[in-house]
């Protein structure tokens, strides 16, 4: 959701070439950055563990993956 709505932003400034549009989408980015670094990222690992380190290892923070991830369940 995050880099859908930068991309929307950014591609709204591009689109009808505001700066003003362009500068605000930079601080949106930088806002989620900020927000998922400092709290949720931090917030999953302390209710996850491992199971969330498995997940952050396996699938990107902000660029999307081409192929779905499939978590192995060991019985």
């Amino acid at each position: 959701m995050y880099v859908a709505v930068v991309a929307l932003i950014l591609g709204q400034g591009l689109f009808f070439g505001s700066f003003g549009v362009l500068q605000y989408g930079i601080a949106v980015w930088a806002g989620f950055y900020l927000f998922v670094l400092i709290y949720e990222e931090p917030t999953l690992r302390s209710s996850y563990g491992l199971e969330y380190e498995d997940f952050c290892a396996n699938v990107p923070r902000w660029i999307p993956r081409l192929r779905p991830w499939r978590q192995h369940r060991h019985k």
